[in-house]
Protein backbone atom coordinates (compact mmCIF):
# COMPACT_ATOMS: atom_id res chain seq x y z
CA UNK A 1 0.00 0.00 0.00
CA UNK A 2 1.11 3.48 -0.70
CA UNK A 3 2.09 5.49 2.50
CA UNK A 4 2.29 8.60 0.98
CA UNK A 5 -1.24 10.79 2.23
CA UNK A 6 -2.21 12.90 -0.34
CA UNK A 7 -3.62 16.07 0.47
CA UNK A 8 -6.84 17.54 -1.15
CA UNK A 9 -8.09 21.00 -0.33
CA UNK A 10 -11.88 20.92 0.10
CA UNK A 11 -14.49 22.96 -1.83
CA UNK A 12 -14.63 26.65 0.02
CA UNK A 13 -17.12 26.87 2.49
CA UNK A 14 -17.71 30.60 3.05
CA UNK A 15 -18.02 33.47 1.07
CA UNK A 16 -15.21 35.33 0.29
CA UNK A 17 -14.29 38.82 -1.74
CA UNK A 18 -13.44 37.57 -5.35
CA UNK A 19 -9.78 38.74 -4.81
CA UNK A 20 -9.09 37.06 -1.47
CA UNK A 21 -10.64 34.05 -3.41
CA UNK A 22 -8.61 34.24 -6.53
CA UNK A 23 -5.10 34.92 -4.09
CA UNK A 24 -5.86 31.86 -1.96
CA UNK A 25 -6.18 29.25 -5.08
CA UNK A 26 -2.94 31.05 -6.37
CA UNK A 27 -1.40 30.11 -2.96
CA UNK A 28 -3.19 26.63 -3.68
CA UNK A 29 -1.70 26.13 -7.05
CA UNK A 30 2.06 26.49 -5.61
CA UNK A 31 0.98 24.26 -1.92
CA UNK A 32 2.10 20.62 -1.58
CA UNK A 33 -1.79 19.39 -2.41
CA UNK A 34 -2.38 17.30 -4.74
CA UNK A 35 -6.08 17.74 -5.82
CA UNK A 36 -8.66 21.02 -5.12
CA UNK A 37 -12.33 20.68 -4.61
CA UNK A 38 -13.87 23.70 -6.53
CA UNK A 39 -17.44 25.73 -6.37
CA UNK A 40 -20.03 27.10 -4.26
CA UNK A 41 -21.75 24.25 -1.62
CA UNK A 42 -22.92 25.93 0.44
CA UNK A 43 -25.56 29.10 -0.55
CA UNK A 44 -26.36 29.82 -4.32
CA UNK A 45 -27.12 33.41 -3.38
CA UNK A 46 -22.97 33.37 -3.31
CA UNK A 47 -22.92 33.79 -6.51
CA UNK A 48 -20.01 36.42 -7.69
CA UNK A 49 -18.41 32.84 -9.39
CA UNK A 50 -20.22 31.56 -11.64
CA UNK A 51 -19.75 27.93 -13.32
CA UNK A 52 -17.41 29.47 -15.99
CA UNK A 53 -15.33 31.40 -12.87
CA UNK A 54 -14.79 27.95 -11.43
CA UNK A 55 -13.82 26.08 -14.76
CA UNK A 56 -11.19 28.78 -15.44
CA UNK A 57 -9.83 28.37 -11.66
CA UNK A 58 -9.85 24.71 -12.64
CA UNK A 59 -7.82 24.91 -15.81
CA UNK A 60 -4.88 27.31 -14.18
CA UNK A 61 -4.82 24.80 -11.50
CA UNK A 62 -4.43 21.53 -13.66
CA UNK A 63 -1.92 23.60 -15.22
CA UNK A 64 0.18 24.42 -11.97
CA UNK A 65 -0.43 19.76 -11.59
CA UNK A 66 -3.34 19.52 -9.86
CA UNK A 67 -6.00 17.54 -9.84
CA UNK A 68 -9.21 19.53 -9.94
CA UNK A 69 -12.82 18.54 -9.17
CA UNK A 70 -15.59 20.35 -8.71
CA UNK A 71 -18.76 19.99 -6.29
CA UNK A 72 -22.23 20.44 -5.94
CA UNK A 73 -24.31 21.88 -3.28
CA UNK A 74 -25.08 20.05 -0.23
CA UNK A 75 -28.77 21.09 -0.21
CA UNK A 76 -30.38 22.00 -2.99
CA UNK A 77 -33.87 23.88 -2.85
CA UNK A 78 -35.05 25.25 -6.26
CA UNK A 79 -35.00 24.47 -10.15
CA UNK A 80 -32.37 27.18 -10.31
CA UNK A 81 -29.83 24.92 -8.49
CA UNK A 82 -30.85 21.90 -9.60
CA UNK A 83 -30.03 23.56 -12.98
CA UNK A 84 -26.41 24.40 -11.93
CA UNK A 85 -26.07 21.18 -10.43
CA UNK A 86 -26.66 19.61 -14.16
CA UNK A 87 -24.22 22.30 -15.74
CA UNK A 88 -21.68 21.24 -13.09
CA UNK A 89 -21.98 17.38 -14.02
CA UNK A 90 -22.55 17.83 -17.05
CA UNK A 91 -19.73 19.85 -18.19
CA UNK A 92 -17.15 16.76 -18.79
CA UNK A 93 -14.09 18.98 -18.31
CA UNK A 94 -13.37 18.19 -14.56
CA UNK A 95 -14.47 15.09 -12.27
CA UNK A 96 -17.59 16.13 -10.03
CA UNK A 97 -18.35 15.48 -6.12
CA UNK A 98 -21.64 14.84 -5.62
CA UNK A 99 -22.74 16.67 -2.37
CA UNK A 100 -26.06 15.59 -2.00
CA UNK A 101 -28.06 12.56 -3.43
CA UNK A 102 -30.40 15.18 -6.32
CA UNK A 103 -26.49 15.31 -7.77
CA UNK A 104 -25.91 11.27 -7.32
CA UNK A 105 -29.09 10.50 -9.67
CA UNK A 106 -27.82 13.29 -12.11
CA UNK A 107 -24.49 11.75 -12.36
CA UNK A 108 -25.04 8.39 -12.24
CA UNK A 109 -27.02 8.40 -15.26
CA UNK A 110 -24.84 10.48 -16.95
CA UNK A 111 -21.54 7.65 -16.12
CA UNK A 112 -24.27 5.15 -17.35
CA UNK A 113 -24.47 6.54 -19.94
CA UNK A 114 -20.71 6.61 -20.83
CA UNK A 115 -21.03 11.03 -20.76
CA UNK A 116 -19.00 11.43 -16.92
CA UNK A 117 -16.07 10.55 -15.14
CA UNK A 118 -15.91 8.76 -12.05
CA UNK A 119 -17.53 10.80 -9.05
CA UNK A 120 -16.74 11.77 -5.83
CA UNK A 121 -19.24 10.47 -2.77
CA UNK A 122 -19.19 13.76 -0.47
CA UNK A 123 -19.41 13.25 3.26
CA UNK A 124 -23.52 14.52 3.07
CA UNK A 125 -24.10 11.51 1.53
CA UNK A 126 -24.95 8.96 4.38
CA UNK A 127 -23.00 6.15 3.73
CA UNK A 128 -22.53 4.07 6.70
CA UNK A 129 -21.90 0.01 5.46
CA UNK A 130 -19.93 -1.76 3.17
CA UNK A 131 -23.10 -2.56 1.54
CA UNK A 132 -24.29 0.83 1.14
CA UNK A 133 -20.70 1.64 -0.52
CA UNK A 134 -21.04 -1.09 -2.81
CA UNK A 135 -24.62 0.46 -3.92
CA UNK A 136 -22.63 3.93 -4.68
CA UNK A 137 -19.67 2.52 -5.87
CA UNK A 138 -21.69 0.52 -8.92
CA UNK A 139 -23.22 3.84 -9.93
CA UNK A 140 -19.35 5.07 -10.85
CA UNK A 141 -17.79 6.24 -7.40
CA UNK A 142 -14.03 6.13 -7.72
CA UNK A 143 -13.50 8.49 -3.87
CA UNK A 144 -15.09 8.30 -0.76
CA UNK A 145 -15.48 11.03 1.67
CA UNK A 146 -16.70 9.45 4.94
CA UNK A 147 -19.07 11.18 6.93
CA UNK A 148 -17.21 13.48 9.18
CA UNK A 149 -18.61 11.21 12.64
CA UNK A 150 -17.46 7.77 11.27
CA UNK A 151 -14.89 6.61 13.68
CA UNK A 152 -11.55 5.86 11.84
CA UNK A 153 -11.85 1.97 12.79
CA UNK A 154 -15.26 2.41 10.94
CA UNK A 155 -14.08 3.57 7.94
CA UNK A 156 -11.42 0.63 8.03
CA UNK A 157 -14.12 -1.43 8.33
CA UNK A 158 -16.45 0.23 5.40
CA UNK A 159 -13.92 0.20 2.88
CA UNK A 160 -10.98 -1.78 4.43
CA UNK A 161 -7.16 -1.15 2.84
CA UNK A 162 -6.72 -4.75 2.43
CA UNK A 163 -10.20 -5.67 0.38
CA UNK A 164 -11.70 -2.04 -0.71
CA UNK A 165 -14.66 -1.88 -2.47
CA UNK A 166 -14.09 -2.12 -6.25
CA UNK A 167 -15.41 1.50 -7.81
CA UNK A 168 -15.60 2.51 -11.36
CA UNK A 169 -11.68 3.48 -11.63
CA UNK A 170 -10.76 0.60 -9.73
CA UNK A 171 -10.08 0.44 -5.66
CA UNK A 172 -12.42 2.87 -4.27
CA UNK A 173 -10.64 5.17 -2.54
CA UNK A 174 -10.91 6.90 0.87
CA UNK A 175 -10.63 10.07 1.49
CA UNK A 176 -10.59 11.30 5.15
CA UNK A 177 -11.49 14.94 6.11
CA UNK A 178 -8.47 16.25 8.33
CA UNK A 179 -8.72 19.91 9.10
CA UNK A 180 -11.20 22.18 9.50
CA UNK A 181 -14.90 23.27 10.97
CA UNK A 182 -17.01 20.78 10.63
CA UNK A 183 -19.83 21.09 8.68
CA UNK A 184 -22.39 19.61 11.00
CA UNK A 185 -26.06 20.73 8.99
CA UNK A 186 -27.82 22.42 6.56
CA UNK A 187 -31.00 24.18 7.01
CA UNK A 188 -33.67 26.20 4.47
CA UNK A 189 -32.98 29.09 6.94
CA UNK A 190 -29.92 31.31 6.68
CA UNK A 191 -28.99 31.59 10.33
CA UNK A 192 -26.95 34.17 9.46
CA UNK A 193 -29.47 36.24 8.13
CA UNK A 194 -31.71 35.60 10.83
CA UNK A 195 -28.80 36.56 13.30
CA UNK A 196 -28.84 40.10 11.82
CA UNK A 197 -32.62 40.26 11.60
CA UNK A 198 -33.34 39.44 8.03
CA UNK A 199 -34.91 37.54 5.89
CA UNK A 200 -33.23 35.17 3.89
CA UNK A 201 -34.35 36.59 0.57
CA UNK A 202 -32.94 40.10 1.91
CA UNK A 203 -29.73 38.86 3.79
CA UNK A 204 -27.83 41.88 2.40
CA UNK A 205 -24.92 38.93 2.03
CA UNK A 206 -24.14 39.24 5.65
CA UNK A 207 -21.84 36.24 5.60
CA UNK A 208 -19.46 38.04 3.84
CA UNK A 209 -18.66 39.88 7.02
CA UNK A 210 -17.59 36.43 8.63
CA UNK A 211 -14.38 35.12 6.66
CA UNK A 212 -14.21 32.30 8.65
CA UNK A 213 -18.55 32.03 10.04
CA UNK A 214 -20.42 33.77 12.77
CA UNK A 215 -19.15 32.22 16.04
CA UNK A 216 -21.53 31.38 18.51
CA UNK A 217 -21.01 30.68 22.51
CA UNK A 218 -22.78 29.40 25.32
CA UNK A 219 -24.90 31.29 28.01
CA UNK A 220 -21.39 30.76 29.94
CA UNK A 221 -19.39 32.21 27.67
CA UNK A 222 -17.51 28.85 25.89
CA UNK A 223 -17.42 28.71 21.96
CA UNK A 224 -20.49 26.55 20.60
CA UNK A 225 -20.85 26.36 16.97
CA UNK A 226 -20.45 28.53 14.09
CA UNK A 227 -23.02 30.01 11.42
CA UNK A 228 -21.93 30.12 7.56
CA UNK A 229 -25.40 30.81 6.11
CA UNK A 230 -27.62 28.20 6.15
CA UNK A 231 -24.87 25.85 7.55
CA UNK A 232 -23.96 24.82 10.87
CA UNK A 233 -20.25 24.54 11.61
CA UNK A 234 -18.21 23.27 14.83
CA UNK A 235 -16.69 25.96 16.26
CA UNK A 236 -13.71 23.81 17.16
CA UNK A 237 -11.25 22.84 14.54
CA UNK A 238 -10.86 19.12 13.72
CA UNK A 239 -7.52 18.01 12.99
CA UNK A 240 -5.69 14.58 12.41
CA UNK A 241 -2.11 15.60 11.77
CA UNK A 242 -0.96 13.35 14.26
CA UNK A 243 -3.37 10.52 13.64
CA UNK A 244 -1.30 9.41 10.32
CA UNK A 245 -0.85 5.57 10.96
CA UNK A 246 -4.11 5.62 11.82
CA UNK A 247 -5.63 6.83 8.74
CA UNK A 248 -3.07 4.22 7.18
CA UNK A 249 -4.89 2.00 9.24
CA UNK A 250 -8.47 2.82 7.78
CA UNK A 251 -7.14 3.06 4.63
CA UNK A 252 -7.31 6.40 3.73
CA UNK A 253 -5.05 7.56 0.46
CA UNK A 254 -5.89 11.08 0.62
CA UNK A 255 -6.89 13.89 3.52
CA UNK A 256 -9.05 16.71 3.32
CA UNK A 257 -8.27 19.85 4.27
CA UNK A 258 -10.95 22.57 4.82
CA UNK A 259 -9.77 26.59 3.85
CA UNK A 260 -9.53 29.04 6.30
CA UNK A 261 -8.67 32.87 5.42
CA UNK A 262 -5.60 32.77 7.99
CA UNK A 263 -2.30 30.65 7.21
CA UNK A 264 -4.13 27.99 5.29
CA UNK A 265 -0.59 27.86 3.18
CA UNK A 266 1.47 26.66 6.28
CA UNK A 267 -1.36 24.41 7.17
CA UNK A 268 -0.97 22.72 3.84
CA UNK A 269 2.83 22.50 4.69
CA UNK A 270 2.48 21.28 7.78
CA UNK A 271 0.15 18.67 7.24
CA UNK A 272 2.53 17.59 4.33
CA UNK A 273 6.03 17.61 6.81
CA UNK A 274 4.19 15.62 9.48
CA UNK A 275 2.28 12.67 7.26
CA UNK A 276 4.12 12.56 4.51
CA UNK A 277 8.16 13.41 5.98
CA UNK A 278 8.23 12.24 9.27
CA UNK A 279 8.33 15.73 11.09
CA UNK A 280 7.01 15.56 14.77
CA UNK A 281 3.15 15.89 15.12
CA UNK A 282 3.50 17.32 18.26
CA UNK A 283 5.58 20.69 16.94
CA UNK A 284 2.85 20.95 14.20
CA UNK A 285 0.25 20.29 16.58
CA UNK A 286 1.43 23.80 19.00
CA UNK A 287 1.83 25.98 15.76
CA UNK A 288 -1.34 24.77 14.34
CA UNK A 289 -2.92 26.56 17.48
CA UNK A 290 -1.53 29.57 16.13
CA UNK A 291 -2.96 29.64 12.70
CA UNK A 292 -6.46 29.67 10.98
CA UNK A 293 -8.97 30.71 13.20
CA UNK A 294 -8.99 30.73 16.76
CA UNK A 295 -10.40 27.45 18.38
CA UNK A 296 -9.91 24.20 20.03
CA UNK A 297 -8.40 21.06 18.04
CA UNK A 298 -10.33 18.31 18.28
CA UNK A 299 -10.34 14.51 16.98
CA UNK A 300 -12.67 12.62 18.90
CA UNK A 301 -14.70 11.70 16.35
CA UNK A 302 -11.67 10.11 14.75
CA UNK A 303 -11.29 8.25 17.79
CA UNK A 304 -14.67 6.79 18.17
CA UNK A 305 -15.00 9.70 21.25
CA UNK A 306 -17.59 13.07 21.24
CA UNK A 307 -16.39 14.86 18.81
CA UNK A 308 -15.27 18.15 20.96
CA UNK A 309 -12.46 15.99 22.60
CA UNK A 310 -9.77 17.73 22.81
CA UNK A 311 -6.64 16.09 20.57
CA UNK A 312 -4.62 14.05 22.83
CA UNK A 313 -0.88 14.97 22.91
Amino acid sequence: MNTTLDLTVGPLQYWWPRAQTMAFYADVAESPARTVVLGEVVCSRRNEFKTEDWLAIGRELVAAGKQVVLATQALVMSEAELRTLRRVAEQGEFAVEAGDVSALRVLAGLHAAGQAQPFTLGPHINIYSREALEEHAVLGAATWVPPLELALDAVSRINPPATPVAGAAGPLRTEVFGFGRMPLALSARCFTARHHRLNKDECDFRCRDDADGLLLRTTEGEPFLVLNGIQTQSAALHCLVGQGAALRAAGASAVRLSPCSDGFARVLALFDAVLNHGAPAAAAQAELATLGPPGRRVDGFARRRPGMAAVEA
